[in-house]
């Protein structure tokens, strides 16, 4: 046989390196899991190389960690630096995203992968930027995952990680010790954990609990009703909200459980008299309603009239970020001890138009007119800002500011959204008499208006221009099902280019020049 010809019968020794990788986010501790495995090969008599490649994305991005671990011979191997389609024993995802990812990046196959994966999400950028709901669908993922595996183990690590009071990569590491995809005994992945000295016994708890979903899986939580929350507070404010909660008993059967759910939104964005006026306007809806539409055009007015009522101005954003349930949040997210100080910096970065619609109604409206103010405004509040709301100073001043409830209804944003309400009330209410389908989905498009600041202001453009496309197709039999159309393309993408090619599409067969 020639020398230059590689011979076709592979090594066998070859088939004797194992190789694991791992996919996970910044943060999520992929990095300590790939060292409890490094540090356990060996001690059971292995070479081992483990290198990463890290994202520049979220966080530090989706980081992809490789082991290669094969038995101590006489001879020393020659690993590989990063995976290779087609040639992955184990793959550890840390989020069911990054499980899809290694589906699509062939690491998974079904004649040798053993795949490993978290069932938790941590959505993405790509995710949290879509105007509507940009989730991904993780059911598709699972269907995926199923049929490119040899053996797949997924359950919430997350959740069985904090539980115990750990993190997700031991969990994971507990469900590689139960997969026995490695020729190790439990108490060799024990020992790796004790020796690096930190968390152990919360960690040796969350280790266990991936054990044990790797063995037997996870028993199905029933999800159980959350019990009412009990309302406390001044005897005549509770009397308040106990009338309210009566007149929504008086409305249609169908409608109550969306108005209950709106009136507690505008109760805590303002106050009970609020909330009245929340009810007196839902009222008017409902007298023009009946029953045989199964109250479609009530419900749905229940929810975005509420909506429109609980905008996000300044005095909103300031109160939410000095709340104290948020901090709570914040301390569990971030697994902060009892003992421990959590610095917490807020991020402001207020237009002129916020700042003009915190004056008195009068003054804002002439300032907004005057585009020399406003310009001069933007310079002294333009630039970002950050706040150490951990710091009395900061925290005090967003607390005053969160607490000007009684002085909103006299700002001038207030009175805008006022009238942009009724506005969006009348024109979404004036076709009911002959297209009630159609008014359903003109409330429906108060959807697109959220956020604050910048969001805001793309999300009301996207409002007007699928209101003004919906007066374009008035009359036809199938407006509603366009208007929907719209609406879905506007959620599609921040830059609206879904929508401009939505709106020529109804140009073209509702212009008479074109015909």
């Amino acid at each position: 046989m020639n020398a230059l010809t590689p011979s076709k019968t592979p090594d066998a020794r070859m088939a004797q390196i194992t190789k694991l990788a791992v996919m996970a986010v910044g943060g999520q501790g992929g990095g300590v899991l790939t060292a409890w495995i490094e540090t356990l090969a060996r001690a059971q008599g292995y070479e081992v190389q483990a290198t990463s490649v890290a994202g520049v994305a979220q966080r530090t991005g989706a980081t992809i960690y490789y082991i290669e671990m094969t038995p101590k011979t006489d001879q020393q191997p020659i690993f590989a630096l990063a995976p290779s389609a087609g040639d992955v024993d184990i793959l550890i995802a840390a989020e069911m995203m990054e499980v899809g990812r290694a589906v699509l990046r062939g690491f998974v196959t079904p004649d040798r992968t053993t795949l490993i994966g978290s069932t938790h999400r941590a959505l993405a950028v790509s995710e949290k930027s879509v105007p509507g709901d940009g989730i991904a669908n993780a059911e598709e993922v699972r269907a995926a995952a199923e049929i490119a595996a040899q053996t797949l183990i997924l359950a919430d690590m997350e959740g069985l990680a904090v539980g115990q009071g750990s993190v997700i990569s031991a969990s994971l590491f507990g469900a590689l010790a139960g997969s026995k995809a490695l020729p190790f005994p439990r108490a060799a992945f024990e020992d790796a954990i004790r020796q690096s000295g930190k968390g152990v016994d919360a960690s040796l708890r969350a280790f266990a609990q991936g054990y044990d979903a790797a063995q037997h899986g996870v028993e199905p939580v029933e999800k159980v009703a959350a019990p009412a929350s009990e309302i406390a507070g001044p005897q005549n404010l509770v009397g308040d909200w106990q009338k309210l909660i009566k007149r929504i008993e008086t409305l249609p059967q169908d409608v109550q459980q969306m108005a209950l759910a709106g009136l507690q939104k505008v109760v805590d964005f303002q106050d009970c008299a609020y909330g009245s006026a929340y009810l007196d306007r839902l009222d008017t809806v409902i007298a023009r309603d009946s029953t045989e539409k199964d109250w479609l055009l009530s419900e749905t007015a229940a929810k975005y009239i509420a909506n429109a009522m609980a905008y996000d101005d300044i005095i909103r954003v300031a109160d939410i970020k000095t709340r104290k349930p948020r901090f709570d949040r914040i301390r569990t997210e971030m697994g902060a001890q009892p003992d421990q100080v959590m610095q917490l910096t807020e991020y402001f970065h207020p237009r002129a138009e916020e700042i003009a619609g915190l004056l008195p109604a009068a003054l804002g409206a002439r300032i907004e007119g005057r585009p020399k103010a406003m310009a001069r405004l933007d310079r002294w509040f333009g630039k970002g800002r950050r706040l150490r709301t951990d710091s009395l100073p900061a925290f005090a001043m967003l607390h005053i500011l969160g607490g000007l409830k009684s002085y909103r209804l006299k700002t001038r944003r207030h009175a805008v959204e006022v009238a942009h309400l009724d506005a969006w009330l009348d024109r979404s209410l004036a076709p009911l008499a002959t297209d009630y389908a159609l008014s359903v989905e003109l409330l429906r498009c108060r959807r697109l208006i959220k956020g604050y600041s910048d969001t805001h202001a793309r999300g009301l453009t996207k409002f007007d221009s699928v209101m003004n496309g919906a007066a374009i197709l008035k009359g036809r039999k199938d407006a509603a099902d366009w208007v929907a159309r719209l609406r879905e393309a506007a959620l599609q993408d921040p830059e609206g280019k879904a929508l401009s090619g939505a709106l020529e599409t109804i140009r073209s067969f509702t212009d008479p020049q074109t015909h």
